[in-house]
């Protein structure tokens, strides 16, 4: 089913650049403003310049951020600080990070995909996507006509023995990249160009779905490209490079696959909002309070974590508010989704607690429609709940909503049903970091 390749992937001159820590990034759709001047800062080669150039106010049509993406990009070329492989390539992959105080590693390996429509249920999605990043990744690709960061895609492997392979191939190699990113986590890639072990890759995955994790957006957009050059072209080549796109390939069941929560931040609210949070919503939920002071105290966003995890069959959603000294907890009554929304929605997805957030607070409760849910200047999204308590104590009207992870047996069966999930449901983490390869649409 799912069609993988090596690829002759663009990477940094290693006798340019001796340090990938100094030029790689996370995604772009994580990066803060502050990080943004930071990774500039860091290298004047950093890839922040390709994948979230900053904007000017003289800005227009033909002078913007994405040409002068472009312009970078070809410079960079021209100059060999970026070089082209002379063979086609498999990028293994192992990311050494921390969980829980202890070292977590996760593996996986960066290919070239055969892009597939999701009707055809080869590549499966499970999130609802922002149509104005769509836009505005378009925009980029149509610039600069490269992948610069590999969709985060998941397969199923649980003997491990699609990495298993891969290791085995590369036992007593010397990685060709080995560094530690800006947020402290190592990297180790091995160039893998055996054409026997590429076919091999290529078998197991035959018979394989996959499940999109992180870069919804750069997915469709890559959709949206390809339609682009054929409307251009109507004979176009399979073998066009339109047809692929680049991905970090990794198991389901691998150790290392973490899911953190995607804590909503609604940063504008007005008081009847939050006289319906409380009033409508205490029909739906018990309500109760987690003592402490929410200004100061970053171990209470702790302690309601705690309080929302004690019991993992009930639905429980934190919310902090800048007016209130407390954070609350509200758990759902028994058969209140069921009731509601049983007539229009699957089972699978009234079991999410986003979908409690979403449909039955967010919208229902307290009013926002489709238009405002779709922005993101009024919502913001976090895995970390220090940063949601911040935000809220820092912005008037704002409210923070704390949610468990989504687990991974719920993104599965969700995708092969054919279902989507609400916007920014998950957050796997560590984000697959940009940089390590670039595939080329020319």
């Amino acid at each position: 089913m799912a069609r993988i390749y090596p690829f002759k992937g663009i990477v940094y001159n290693p006798d340019r650049i001796q340090n990938l820590g100094d030029v790689t990034t996370p995604p772009y759709d994580v990066i803060s403003e502050s990080e943004q001047t930071d990774f500039y800062n860091r290298h004047p080669h950093n890839i922040i310049r390709l994948i979230l150039g900053k904007t000017e106010e003289t800005d227009d049509s033909g002078n913007n951020r994405h040409t002068r993406a472009a312009a970078c990009f070809r410079q960079w070329l021209n100059d060999g600080v970026l070089i082209q492989e002379t063979s086609p390539t498999l990028y293994l992959t192992g990311m050494t990070f921390m969980m829980n105080q202890q070292p977590v590693t996760r593996w996986g390996v960066i290919a070239r995909v055969g892009l597939e429509t999701f009707d055809r249920k080869v590549i499966l999605p499970h999130e609802t996507t922002f149509s104005r990043v769509k836009s505005e990744r378009l925009e980029l690709m149509n610039a600069c006509h490269a992948n610069f960061s590999p969709i985060f895609s998941l397969y199923s492997d649980p003997k491990n023995c699609l990495i298993g392979m891969l290791r085995q191939a590369v036992e007593n190699r010397i990685e060709a990249m080995n560094f530690v990113d800006s947020q402290g986590q190592s990297h180790r890639v091995w160039s893998i160009t055996d054409s026997a072990v590429h076919q091999s890759v290529s078998d197991f995955m035959r018979d394989q779905a996959l499940f999109i994790a992180d870069g919804h957006h750069r997915y469709e957009t890559a959709l949206n490209y390809r339609n682009q050059v054929a409307a251009r072209s109507p004979a176009l080549s399979p073998t066009h490079p339109a047809n692929y796109v680049m991905m970090y390939l990794s198991a389901m069941e691998d150790p290392g696959l973490v899911i953190l929560p995607a804590h909503r931040i609604v940063r504008k609210t007005d008081p009847e909002q939050i006289n319906r949070l409380f009033e409508t919503g205490s029909q739906y939920f018990d309500i109760v309070s987690v003592p402490g002071i929410a200004e100061t105290d970053s171990v209470t966003g702790n302690a309601l974590i705690r309080a929302m995890q004690t019991d993992s069959d009930q639905t429980i959603i934190g919310v902090c508010m800048q007016s209130g000294s407390d954070f609350l907890a509200m758990k759902l009554k028994p058969g209140v989704m069921k009731n509601r929304y049983g007539q229009d929605v699957s089972e699978n997805l009234l079991s999410l607690d986003v979908t409690v957030l979403t449909r039955l607070i967010l919208m229902d409760i307290m009013g926002l429609n489709a238009s405002q849910l779709d922005d993101e200047n009024r919502i913001g999204y976090t895995s970390s709940v220090e940063t949601a308590v911040k935000s809220v104590t820092e912005q008037p009207g704002a409210v923070a909503f704390l949610l468990n992870p989504t687990r991974i047996d719920q993104v599965r069966q969700i995708a092969e049903a054919g279902e989507i999930m609400p916007r920014k449901t998950t957050y796997f983490y560590p984000k697959v970091i940009t940089g390590l390869a670039i595939n080329a649409l020319f």
